[in-house]
């Protein structure tokens, strides 16, 4: 993309830390992707950047793998100023040609799907399955937009007045800033842009400042294909950086919606903000998941799913399950055949991108350093460490799989989110206790049942059942598909994205009213004459 001008210092380099990126095949797909040992970290049209020198370290070795120049602050407002002027050329397009190029983003990342996927890896830490699934989920949300830009709908109610027209019809908001988490660099960003595109609004997107060149990278491939249609880059925006780079976008009256994700204490601060302005919030906070597990359950399948939910991307999933409960009469067996499970996880430890790795490293040191004060809290507190509780001695921030039994679920460090592969294991005697467990703490994201029993299941999902946003049955509390509509209740935030009818989101309602009479009649029979 030689038409994209970087206007970034050049940084220097230790000689081992070029010579590594240039000759090891693994990190060849940098390279692909248009990424080099010095990248510009803003885009508003034109690619730049002169705001702080930030480093991209990879969570496997604990090395860097390269700079980027995050943008200032006015450099933020300056974009979305430019996401502002591109808006009308592109909300004028009819909705199926938005959703035309929307579909050719998609076809671009599967062109790019192995390389996007494996830097996701690289820089986040999760394994390589996950890093391509990631990217493919970004796929799947462009395959639904697609369709969606076919099917934005209006209505047409009865008027009680003779020769009138009641209408509904839907408006795209404007430019939507759109701030991620590090978790899912990609597929958070994919939810929102897609459907955002899709419904004719612009983008200014801030992903985390610790997973840069997946932004840019993955800015790069959707910039190719706008400016590929003749339509302004600036369509999506990407600002880098920290805290000060989200309050311009959540300060500022330009932008109609912001979409955050991230911890329940940052959320509220930016929902406050946003509302002082009018503006509208969609949230995806903090969960604290539970999974319940009754004797009438597949314990083969409840603990492969176990797995899964509480040590998959080492526990670093919105949707990770952090509490176990389980009913008495099962709960021995399951802990014994859990144990088993997670010591074969701890043969399939290492480099997230090599395909035999199930389990990779913590993010960065900082989360490192929050498993281990949570730990040390459990055990102060009376907590068993039944498995795992330590940081593994290699390169790189790994800690192993924990889990911890004998806590009170009213505990602290049990009511408060860890971002980390550690689950508490809780026993109940009944349906009824389990819920109580599940529904007891602040967070309302994601939760799981396992049971046969067509009146535990229908329990569970009625009114007094769960209330988490995602109610699942023989399924982990990890793993949700782009149909339906993701997101929680309580200080999880009450946002939904990805599928359903979330699109509504990123759309304002207009109630018409059309005259096509001679007579000027009101409504509820009133006279003025």
């Amino acid at each position: 993309m030689s038409h994209l001008l970087c206007r970034s210092t050049i940084y220097i380099f230790k000689p081992w830390m070029v010579r590594h990126l240039v000759t090891d095949p693994s990190y060849g797909f940098l390279k692909q992707l248009g990424l080099t040992t010095e990248n510009p970290g803003l885009y508003d049209g034109r690619w730049g950047g002169s705001g702080k020198v930030i480093e991209s370290i990879s969570p496997a070795t604990g090395k860097v793998i390269a700079k980027v120049r995050t943008s200032t602050s006015q450099e933020a407002s300056n974009a979305i100023t430019e996401s502002r002027k591109a808006w009308p050329q592109w909300a004028l397009l009819p909705p199926p040609t938005r959703g035309e190029i929307v579909r050719q983003i998609g076809e671009e990342l599967r062109n790019n799907l192995k390389p996007l996927g494996k830097l996701v890896s690289l820089e986040m830490g999760k394994i390589l399955s996950e890093g391509i699934g990631e990217v493919q989920e970004f796929i799947d949300i462009c395959d639904y937009a697609v369709g969606l830009s076919r099917m934005l709908p209006g209505s047409i109610f009865p008027s009680e007045r003779k020769h009138h027209a009641l209408l509904e019809k839907w408006h795209p908001l404007g430019v939507v800033g759109v701030i991620s988490a590090y978790n899912f660099p990609v597929a958070v960003y994919g939810w929102n842009s897609a459907i955002a595109m899709s419904c004719g609004n612009t983008v200014v997107w801030k992903g985390a400042p610790t997973t840069p060149l997946t932004s840019i990278a993955t800015t790069k491939i959707i910039v190719s294909v706008l400016e590929r249609n003749g339509i302004p880059g600036s369509v999506a925006c990407l600002v880098t950086g920290g805290s000060d780079i989200g309050e311009t976008i959540v300060s500022d009256k330009r932008v109609p919606l912001v979409s955050f994700t991230g911890s329940t204490k940052s959320g509220r601060q930016v929902a406050l903000k946003v509302q002082e302005r009018f503006g509208k919030s969609l949230l995806e906070l903090g969960g604290n998941n539970a999974m319940i597990v009754m004797p009438d359950a597949d314990l083969e399948m409840a603990v492969k799913a176990a797995v899964f939910s509480c040590v998959g991307t080492a526990g670093q999933r919105c949707t990770t399950t952090r509490r176990l409960i389980l009913h008495s009469k099962i709960k021995d067996e399951f802990l014994e055949k859990l144990k088993i499970m997670y010591k074969s996880i701890l043969g399939r430890i290492g480099d997230p991108l090599d395909n035999n790795t199930l389990y990779g490293p913590l993010h960065n040191q900082h989360a490192v350093d929050e498993y281990k004060k949570a730990i040390d809290s459990a055990v102060k507190i009376g907590g068993k460490i039944e498995f795992g509780g330590k940081q593994i001695d290699r390169p790189g921030f790994y800690v192993e799989p924990t889990i911890v039994s004998g806590l009170s679920p009213d505990a602290e460090i049990v009511q408060k989110e860890t971002f980390a592969p550690i689950v508490y294991i809780f026993e109940v005697n009944s349906l009824e206790e389990a819920i109580a467990f599940n529904n007891g703490v602040e967070q309302g994201l994601s939760s799981s049942l396992f049971s046969k029993n067509i009146q535990t299941v229908f329990q569970w999902i009625d009114t007094h059942g769960s209330d988490c946003g995602i109610v699942n049955v023989n399924v982990g509390t990890s793993g949700a598909e782009i149909g339906g509509a993701f997101g929680g209740e309580k200080v999880t935030g009450g946002g939904r994205e990805s599928g359903s009818d979330a699109w509504k989101h990123y759309m304002r309602r207009s109630t018409i009213m059309i005259n096509f009479g001679n007579e000027l009649p009101l409504a509820q029979g009133i006279k003025f004459e």
